[in-house]
């Protein structure tokens, strides 16, 4: 028996020193972070490099198409002190098709795009030389995104490109493409405008896409069969996806519609925020990083094996000096060639805070107004210590960057993780706190009472902005679901009333406001929690809600518009929020505010604003004479009606008076 222990202990110690010295050979690998990694074309050469160090050869194969045909030519790589493959093919290679394939440990790896791809043929598989100027629109070069002065300016709209103008009512020439998004005078039934339009009508600043990027769930071979997905399992990170294109074996097709997609949004006043997966690869072995060089982008257990925070089977990371490389150039090229306005990071915890700041810098230096925000949490634990890692908690030392505040979601509408639970606009007992929570926008203050917020048992921002203020996205249920389910025994009218006020508090609310697409006009998903790959039938939007439920898009609309026309709801200094924002009235159901001095140059010296969760009308007792400004859905921007002593705030709804 002692014999047995002693060779598993001499077999463990083998082990363990040969986990150590493969983390250690990853350290040990030359990284050119300052050498230029991306393909360079030139009319008369193009220059091609892979990093691979630990490679034994490298080839570049070029091909006529993106699919099917044989390569043409093969050529072999040389290698550079810095771990760099490179050859310059003389000719004008525009248009030509290429792949690497690396030879490592003495065998052939699969044959890659290469991660620093621009342009790639169907399905991903090849990447293509190209003069990405003459993908541009016309008027490109004088493309401009809306001025933004403070962050929690910014009304965002979270949108899937396929979702937005697949419905048959949507009026669309291209329906599920970046072209119709591009589409004006669109309209469904009783004339009702639709894509585009829409948006404008309602009055958003900024659209967030869900992944745009090259993913691998669609099949762009067989687009006649219908194929959804939300698109977090990246394959190409450079490139915009085919699916959404007209043309997805045409390499510079889907570059053409992304930018023509870009630019009617700015030419309409709208910014364009770009979801990114840079925490995981959609597949591992055989991801295009892996096909470089094995193992050395991810993050591993001491056994060896991929560690996976973001619960899709492997987590990348961003420490390591080339994928930190990677994140930064991937985004300023998206910034400069794509005139894209800002991130938002998917399970951005798993990052380390450094990369983060870094990242921020790089693309804030060349748009100033980018708008920068992640989820500060991961999907399980990570071998990069806690204190490390771009989390909620850690807000504070990621300056220029904003998190999503899941307590004042889950206070306004019940955990996203059990069906059953209630929310302050659905009935809970003691959510006020994390109302007041978000209200300021995660920042200290002193009228909240920290030891009752939902999560968060102390502020996690500097300033109000950033904290991304919501109450429904693409993941979990819609709000008008949530509601319904949670609430079975309430009938429309009152969840309509629910629906209502939960947006009102995240619209009147100091942190920067976000939307999911469809909520101003109820949408519902049948009660499916994770429509990721559901067909249209669930994740569409159907424009008939907008008939339907016209008084509640006017509602939205109306709230979108208190909110631009009166700066005083988006205080960007936490100072400001602290001396000029004070709670009066808070209990299960009531939270009431002022708003004071004629903050942010409002042209309201003073703004009440009452939130009544209850299902009665409550009389709430006032000193002096104010203009009542809304009430339940009525808005009068003019305050024309006075009121004074006494005001009745209708039953689940806000009410805003002011003082001029």
């Amino acid at each position: 028996m002692r014999h047995i222990l002693l060779i598993l202990i001499i077999l463990l110690l083998f082990n363990s020193c040969k986990i150590s010295n493969n983390t250690k050979e990853y350290n040990r690998y030359t990284t050119p972070v300052d050498e230029n990694l991306w393909v360079t074309y030139g009319k008369n050469s193009t220059s091609f490099k892979l990093w691979s160090p630990n490679a034994e050869e490298v080839v570049l194969r070029l091909f006529k198409k993106g699919n099917d045909v044989e390569a043409f030519e093969i050529y072999s790589l040389k290698k550079s002190t810095t771990g760099v493959w490179h050859i310059a093919i003389q000719g004008d290679l525009n248009g030509t098709y290429y792949t690497y394939q690396v030879k490592n440990n003495n065998k052939w790896l699969d044959e890659t795009p290469g991660i620093y791809a621009k342009a790639v043929g169907v399905n991903g598989n090849r990447a293509m030389v190209i003069n990405m100027e003459s993908t541009n629109p016309i008027g490109w070069h004088n493309d401009r995104a809306p001025l933004l002065k403070q962050p929690n300016k910014a009304i965002i709209y979270e949108l899937h490109v396929r979702d937005m103008t697949i419905h048959p009512q949507s009026g669309s020439f291209y329906p599920g493409k970046y072209l119709g998004l591009t589409e004006k005078g669109t309209t469904a039934n009783n004339n009702v405008s639709t894509g585009i339009d829409h948006l404008k009508e309602l009055g958003i600043t900024h659209v967030h896409l869900l992944p745009s990027f090259d993913h691998y769930s669609i099949d762009e071979t067989n687009l006649d069969s219908p194929q959804f997905n939300w698109g977090y399992d990246p394959n190409n990170y450079n490139v915009p996806e085919g699916s959404f294109s007209t043309d997805p074996f045409n390499a510079e097709v889907r570059i053409k519609e992304f930018k023509q997609m870009i630019k009617s949004f700015h030419d309409n006043g709208i910014g364009v925020i770009m979801d990114v997966v840079y925490n995981h690869t959609g597949r591992t072995d055989t991801s295009n990083f892996n096909l470089e060089v094995p193992g050395y982008y991810y993050r591993h257990w001491q056994d060896g094996s991929y560690s996976d925070a973001a619960a899709c089977g492997n987590e990348t990371a961003s420490e390591l000096s080339m994928m930190r490389k990677f994140m930064i150039e991937s985004v300023t090229y998206w910034t400069k060639e794509y005139h894209i306005d800002g991130f938002r990071f998917d399970l951005m915890g798993i990052h380390d805070i450094e990369t983060m700041n870094n990242i921020a810098d790089a693309v804030l230096k060349l748009n100033p107004d980018a708008l920068l925000y992640g989820e500060g949490w991961t999907a399980g634990d990570s071998p990069l210590p806690e204190e490390k890692r771009a989390l909620k908690k850690h807000m504070q030392q990621l300056p220029k960057i904003a998190a999503f505040n899941d307590d004042l979601r889950d206070g306004l509408k019940g955990s996203v993780f059990d069906d059953q639970s209630l929310g302050f606009v659905s009935g809970a007992k003691n959510k006020q706190e994390s109302i007041k929570f978000g209200i300021v926008g995660a920042i200290q203050h002193p009228d909240v009472n920290y030891d009752s917020v939902n999560y968060s048992n102390t502020p996690w921002t500097n300033e109000p902005w950033q904290s991304i203020n919501y109450v429904s996205c693409h993941d979990n249920h819609t709000l008008f679901d949530k509601l319904k389910i949670s609430r079975p025994d309430a009938d429309v009218e009152t969840l309509i009333a629910m629906d209502k006020l939960a947006n009102a508090i995240v619209l009147t609310s100091q942190g920067t406001p976000f939307l999911h697409a469809g909520v101003e006009m109820l949408r519902t998903k049948n009660g499916e929690h994770n429509s990721y790959n559901l067909p249209d039938s669930i994740n569409q939007i159907n424009w008939n809600w907008k008939i339907e439920y016209k008084e509640v898009f006017k509602y939205y609309k109306n709230l979108i518009r208190l909110r631009k026309e009166h700066p005083a709801f988006h205080i960007s200094n936490a100072n400001e929020v602290r001396e000029k924002v004070k709670f009066q009235q808070t209990n299960d159901s009531l939270v009431s505010f002022i708003i004071d001095q004629n903050v942010n140059n409002d042209n309201w010296q003073k703004i009440l604003i009452i939130y009544n969760a209850s299902n009665k009308k409550i009389d709430y007792k006032i000193e002096g004479v104010w203009h009542k400004a809304v009430s339940g859905s009525t808005f009068d921007f003019e305050g024309l009606q006075l009121v004074k002593d006494t005001i009745q705030v209708p039953a689940l709804s806000m009410y805003v008076a002011f003082q001029k």
